[in-house]
């Protein structure tokens, strides 16, 4: 999964906008000037941190390798995921919707069409 990849789909959800609060390099996805989602540009592979329900966060955390607390982020409410593949795109896809839900109180919207 590459950067503009996974860029595309956040910006393809309804009043995403990207902002640079950190500087270059730090990719910032927000919606309703809340943050749902961060991506390390100069990553590779790429890291995509994400809000997420406490409890789910935890369960991911234990089933893939490749999912950490939240990187410089709450620890509870925050996850970092590394795309290496080991999570197929279409549960990052998930992942992403599951964030951008939480945050924008939209709840259980289904998502846009996958890229």
């Amino acid at each position: 999964m590459d950067h503009k990849t996974v860029e595309e789909y956040i910006l393809s959800l309804p009043n995403a906008r990207l902002d640079y609060p950190f500087g270059e390099g730090v990719a910032v996805y927000k919606v309703k000037d809340k943050m749902f989602a961060i991506i390390q540009e100069v990553k590779d592979p790429l890291w995509i941190s994400l809000k997420c329900d406490p409890q789910l966060a935890i369960v991911l955390r234990k089933k893939y390798e490749t999912v950490l607390e939240g990187y410089h982020l709450n620890k509870k409410h925050w996850n970092t995921i590394i795309l290496t593949g080991q999570l197929p795109w279409e549960e990052v896809v998930g992942l992403i919707v599951h964030s951008y839900n939480l945050v924008s109180g939209e709840g259980d919207q289904s998502a846009p069409a996958q890229h």
